[in-house]
């Protein structure tokens, strides 16, 4: 196999996308690229010597200070993460008193290593300040014979001056340190009492104390060093004055650069003022005016993460070690940030304090990130096609320049106000602390909360958050174009370069330096180690040799634009030449760098100077690309607290006080929808914070304080982001479902609507960069949504099972709710069913198991509360709870709390939802039928059907030996009641007959027992009502597909005889379309199709004649009564109807109804309150299913007396006699008729439903199946499907 060349390979992988939908709302990270990006490291000095500019002495000097500013950044990185180590000692117990001697040596090993740090940090400050000294005493001779310092050098002298001002300030905060040290040196006498030649050993320490006792004991170091010789104020003075102007032009282009120069001015002022020569001669130079406005525009300077720097603090205390110092009064009289008046305090609160700024803010953000895409767009419009015009490819290019520049511009203004912001917070803690979280003394807030937890508002945070995702989104967009930028930003910055040393500098020296040899000879310098001769089209090297002396003039040369950019010494240089050029070298020349009046040069060519001298400065930051935005997008700052904690005494803040972690919170506890897709971006603070841990602190411990909490944060954050993710999902699906008539006729109606939020792109993150850490956030968001919906579900059901039967009708409103959250959240998130989730709460997952945990509940429930408690309104066709207390109260369990989102959401959607689920609560009817109906389904319904069904059977067994009881009781003869007694006298005959006093007890609980089975045949008739309305729901859904036509007496035809249904057809005609058709590749699956269309017809038709559920029960009772006939349904031994002598059912049940109706009217709470209608649909049942229907009406005692009673009443308007005959007996004859009037509604119901020509049809088979109406065979003991009409006799 022949291989594929390497040209072709590469031009195959670039056809690959690796794009995916994720959006980019993280900011940026490292990107490993094999394309050039605009990101190569310059290389430094060490070519400086080719250019034969005499620079020897002061690049060496150079490179000698940018190497101890790199150490010094060690040493600061040792003391700031300095923590004590005394608080980590044991202390022994007296117990083992007699070990101290060996304590002591181990803790001086401990201490020693930590205090070897402090004496290396000693030896270190003295020889830097002595190197810095002699430094700017080899600049500072009356007779200059080296050239120098170059703007370079001045740079390099201020980063070490800071460095050392940054020890200094960091020892003397340290307070742990001096502890250590005392500690340190206890131990030390005590192990040294062994030891021999310890001399040396006490002066280092002595020496070392001294230095870590002594306030500003580095700066009073460097003091002596720099006059030990002889005086530096000139170069004082020009460092002073180029802080000035850097800092009045903005010349310091970054913020790092701004604030350093903001540090180390007071310094140098100090120092400058404390000379020996001439103190007074800097305000000769620099006038005191333009000091003042520059300290007080920045009374507090950024320094280190969590500490600031004041200048009026910094005079204060320095004037007490620089006596010179202490007659400036203007100075010294400067306000610390805490003394300021409350008026200049607003001030610069509204200067310092981002949320005053958020809308000039938003304008620039916005502006600059379309006009980059366009320039972005433009650039690959440029790099997609061949454009021959040069001028509009520099343009293009040019713009592309110019738009990093400002957004590197923005980028330094940003987070220099974020730092900024942070001084003034740390300078101005919070000093009433209004905590809703807690309610203790101010005493218990420790000082960083103060200054963090409490010191920012709710709009502060906000604003914070705000900046923070601009910040983090500009430096993520200009690092995604890094490698597509790189060659527009070298050849704009070449051309500038060749621009103003080809054409510029040729017309200056045409023009300008024609006669000034010494400053032409510089300018030739400038182009001899800058031109790029080769790019050139216009004229021959030889012939820009004429320019120096007065060629003729000629337009601008033109050059093709190359990637090359100038080196670092080449911009050192061309500064370099730029200050001699204009200065003349002379250090003490008034008027500053660029603002000498005195000049010769005009002011035309010394303003073209200084913006190219300008240009120069930023141009390493162009060079530096990566590493420049690292620097600006850099919030790690956020995090560190290493001050408080020493000064707090803790070893770590809560998370709480944790300011990355605080925005999070913000954003996801307001709730604001435009912020919420900035959520990760301040999760980039932990990954800045732990770059600057190990990277620039080198401290692991810090490492692994930040992952910890990152760790427990990101628990934290995707616990609440998917319960807000939940909650809002869950209103909105409750939102949808309340009826809009509803929600018009209410007043507050717009409560009940929910706003958009975009959760999506936050759900399409499936890649978040923590710690080094790719992150599915997608996939914890989807594992943790499936824990919630199941325990939403879980709590349905345990809130359902603390409530009775009612609450049905609300258990499936709610699941409604969170079937319908759960549809909407799978459209933007792939989370398990719905149905299986259902069904793994319900434990309804086996394949054996056709019960349920809702079935059983329901179950459960129906036995304990609702057949006991619960009676029947027979007119309403709803059961009610009995207002009678119950004989055994219903133990439940307590409602279980939990908050709105497993409810609706919100506290308004519940409670609109509430008032709904009140409708039903109050009683069991058809609605709460249907809600069983669904929520069951047709897999737990027959178990449920089965164990009522069951309970029937059982209740009846139970009732036998009672009913015996009874019928013993009965006298052995009873006849017709005498119409000539009356019904005063009719009723007490039959009292006196039926002598069932002394068993009170047996007829309460057969009456019990009797309205319970009344009360499961209704229950089972309000079942049958739903089932079939839900089957003619299914049918008219389905019979259109199945050919089928209701017919007569609800008998369902077939449309077509013979012939396949109209799903078949339509499957079977399209198969055979698509097979005939030559093209069609895979026949078999259509075939297939086909054949499960023909499975789908069989099936659907098989489930069309579904049989009663309630002509089963009625069978199913009339097969369990069928074991007592014989006892409670005996045959006359005549023949004929036995009148007197019977104690069938039908005369206990008799005796009964008249026994509750008379007791009903004359004790309230009357029995009818306890028994309700149940009692007669169970007693008329039994009757009909024995076959005593005719009986009962014949010889019911109730019957008899309402006779007897028509007859008095018929005879008292014959005979016009008073009516005060049935005086007193009104209220019970009433009762009798309703009584009537409802057995005979049974009655009626029960011949409709199941007609019995006699009492041969009504009975069993062998086998156990019921003959009426069943055409099928069926065992009790065994059901498994509910019977079907219409099928052949087996």
């Amino acid at each position: 196999m022949a291989a594929v060349p390497v040209e072709e390979a590469i031009a195959a992988l670039s056809t690959f996308s690796l794009d995916d939908e994720q959006p980019e709302i993280q900011g940026p990270a490292v990107i490993v690229s094999s394309e050039r990006g605009a990101t190569e490291s310059p290389i430094e000095y060490s070519d400086v010597s080719a250019y034969r500019l005499s620079l020897s002495e002061d690049t060496k000097a150079l490179v000698q200070l940018n190497t101890l500013v790199e150490e010094g950044k060690e040493m600061a990185s040792v003391l700031y993460t300095y923590r004590s180590c005394v608080k980590a000692l044991p202390q022994l117990p007296d117990s083992m008193k007699h070990n101290q001697a060996d304590l002591y040596l181990e803790t001086y090993q401990v201490l020693d290593l930590e205090m070897s740090r402090l004496r290396e940090i000693q030896r270190w400050q003295a020889s830097a300040s002595s190197k810095l000294a002699a430094d700017m005493q080899r600049f500072s001779r009356p007779e200059r014979r080296i050239n120098g310092p170059t703007v370079t050098h001045l740079w390099s002298m201020l980063k070490l001056l800071d460095i050392l001002v940054q020890l200094d300030h960091l020892k003397n905060a340290k307070a742990s340190i001096p502890n250590d040290f005392s500690w340190y040196k206890r131990t030390f006498t005590q192990v040294s009492v062994q030891w021999q030649d310890t001399d040396a050993m006490r002066e280092e320490l002595d020496d070392l104390q001294i230095f870590l006792s002594t306030r500003w004991a580095i700066l009073l170091n460097l003091h002596v060093e720099m006059f030990r010789v002889n005086n530096v104020d000139d170069v004082l003075q020009v460092l002073i004055i180029f802080a000035v102007e850097s800092l009045e032009l903005d010349f310091a282009l970054l913020y790092p650069e701004r604030h350093m120069l903001l540090r180390v001015l007071p310094i140098l002022v100090v120092l400058a003022t404390s000379s020996e020569k001439d103190s007074e001669s800097l305000y000769k130079r620099v006038k005191f005016n333009r000091l003042i406005n520059i300290f007080k525009n920045d009374p507090v300077i950024p320094a280190f993460p969590d500490l600031h720097l004041s200048p009026a603090a910094i005079f204060k205390e320095l004037s007490m070690h620089f006596q010179k110092f202490s007659s400036q009064s203007r100075l010294l009289t400067l306000p610390t940030p805490h003394e300021l008046p409350p008026r200049e305090a607003q001030d610069y609160q509204r200067h310092y304090l981002i949320v005053n700024h958020m809308a000039v803010i938003r304008a620039e953000h916005d502006d600059f990130t379309i006009r980059f895409a366009s320039s972005i767009n433009q650039l690959l419009l440029l790099k997609s096609n061949d454009v021959a015009d040069v001028e509009w490819l520099k343009e293009v290019k040019g713009n592309m320049y110019d738009m990093v520049v400002e957004g590197f511009q923005l980028l330094s203004r940003w987070t220099a106000r974020v730092w900024e912001q942070c001084a003034w917070k740390f300078s101005r803690p919070c000093k009433d602390v209004s905590s809703p979280e807690s309610q203790e003394s101010l005493t218990s807030y420790s000082d960083y909360e103060k200054v963090v937890r409490y010191n920012y508002n709710v709009e502060e945070r906000k604003a914070l958050v705000e900046l923070v995702s601009y910040i983090k989104s500009v430096g993520s967009m200009m690092q995604r174009c890094d490698t597509l930028v790189a060659d527009a930003l070298w050849e704009t910055i070449h051309a500038e370069v060749q621009d103003f040393v080809q054409n510029t500098l040729a017309t200056m020296l045409r023009t300008t330096f024609r006669k000034k040899k010494d400053l032409a000879r510089i300018l030739s310098d400038m182009r001899t180690l800058s031109a790029d001769w080769m790019a050139n089209t216009t004229k021959p090297e030889s012939d820009f040799q004429s320019l120096q002396h007065g060629g003729e003039e000629t337009k601008g040369n033109f050059f093709y634009p190359r990637p090359v950019a100038p080196t670092v010494a080449q911009v050192h240089c061309l500064q370099f030449l730029i200050y001699e050029v204009v200065s003349g070298g002379n250090l003490r020349k008034p008027g500053g760098l660029f603002g000498n009046s005195g000049s010769e040069i005009p002011a035309n060519d010394l303003k073209q100077l200084e913006t190219f001298f300008y240009k120069l400065s930023f141009f390493l930051h162009i060079l530096d690309y990566s590493a420049t935005i690292a620097t600006l997008t850099d919030l790690g700052f956020l995090w560190f607290r290493e001050f408080y904690l020493e000064s707090s005494r803790v070893i770590q803040f809560p998370i709480e006080c944790s300011l990355p972690w605080m925005l999070v919170d913000h954003v996801l506890e307001s709730q604001n929808a435009g912020l919420l897709e900035s959520v990760l971006m301040s999760f980039d603070i932990y990954n800045d914070s732990a770059q600057h841990a190990l990277v620039v602190l080198k401290q692991r411990f810090l490492y692994d304080e930040i992952e910890a909490e990152v760790d427990h944060c990101l628990d934290i954050f995707v616990s609440k982001l998917c319960e807000t993710i939940f909650t809002y999902y869950k209103s909105w699906a409750a939102s949808k479902l309340l009826d809009p008539s509803f929600l018009f006729a209410l007043d507050n109606g717009e409560k009940c609507s929910i706003q958009p939020v975009r959760f999506k792109s936050l759900l399409k993150i499936t890649r978040v960069k923590l710690l080094g850490r790719i992150i599915d956030l997608r996939s914890l968001i989807a594992e943790r949504m499936n824990k919630v919906f199941r325990e939403n579900l879980e709590f349905l059901l345990d809130r359902f099972e603390s409530q009775d039967l009612c609450a049905i009708v609300e258990l499936e409103k709610l699941i409604d709710v969170l079937k319908h959250a759960h549809e909407l959240l799978s459209k933007d998130l792939t989370i398990d069913s719905f149905s299986f989730m259902l069904n793994e709460m319900l434990e309804n997952t086996s394949l054996v198991s056709y019960s349920s945990r809702l079935a059983s509940q329901i179950w459960s429930e129906m036995q304990s509360d609702f057949l006991p408690n619960f009676i029947l309104c027979n007119t309403t066709q709803r059961f009610i709870r009995s207002s009678k207390v119950p004989l055994v109260p219903v133990q439940k369990p307590s409602v279980p709390y939990a908050r709105p989102s497993f409810y609706c959401g919100t506290q308004d959607l519940n409670s609109a939802h509430q008032s709904f689920a009140r409708l039903h609560s109050g009683f069991f009817g058809i609605p709460h039928m249907f809600s069983i109906v669904r929520l069951l389904g047709s897999r737990s319904l027959p178990w449920l059907i089965r164990a009522l069904l069951d309970h029937v059977s059982n209740k009846i067994a139970t009732l036998e030996p009672m009913i015996t009881g009874l019928q013993e009781a009965l006298p052995k003869s009873m006849g017709l009641l005498p119409f000539d007694g009356g019904v005063s006298g009719c009723v007490r005959l039959v009292k006196e007959q039926l002598n069932w006093g002394k068993k009170s007890e047996l007829k309460g609980e057969v009456l019990r027992g009797i309205k319970e089975i009344g009360s499961v045949l209704y229950w089972m008739g309000l079942l049958d009502i739903v089932l079939r309305e839900l089957d003619t729901t299914h049918f008219m859904q389905t019979a259109p597909w199945l050919g089928l036509l209701p017919g007569a007496d609800v008998q369902i035809l077939q449309s077509q005889d013979g012939g396949d249904s109209p799903v078949v057809n339509l499957f079977k005609s399209t198969t055979a379309a698509i097979v005939s058709n030559p093209r069609c590749s895979n026949p078999t699956s259509f075939y297939t199709i086909s054949k499960q269309a023909e499975a789908a017809d069989l099936l659907y038709k098989a489930n069309m004649n579904t049989g009663s559920v309630l002509e089963y029960a009625l069978a199913f009772t009339s097969a369990a009564l069928d074991k007592f006939c014989c006892k409670w349904s005996a045959a006359p031994k005549s023949g004929f109807i036995d009148i007197t002598t019977s104690n069938d059912f039908h005369r206990i049940y008799s005796g009964l109804q008249l026994e509750y109706l008379e007791e009903s009217i004359q004790f309230p709470p009357n029995n009818h309150e306890v028994l309700g209608d149940s009692i007669a649909w169970g007693g008329c049942t039994i009757i009909y299913l024995l076959g005593q229907q005719l009986h009962f009406e014949l010889f019911d005692f109730s019957y008899q007396v309402l006779n007897i009673a028509e007859v008095e009443a018929l005879s008292i308007v014959q005979t016009h006699k008073g009516p005060h005959m049935n005086q007193g007996w009104e209220a019970l004859l009433e009762a009798m008729k309703k009584a009537r009037r409802l057995n005979n509604h049974v009655f009626s119901m029960l011949k409709a439903r199941c007609p019995l020509e006699d009492k041969a049809a009504c009975a069993i088979k062998q086998s156990g199946a019921p003959l009426h109406r069943i055409k099928f065979e069926n065992t009790v003991s065994a059901f498994e499907t509910l019977p079907q009409k219409g099928a052949s006799v087996s």
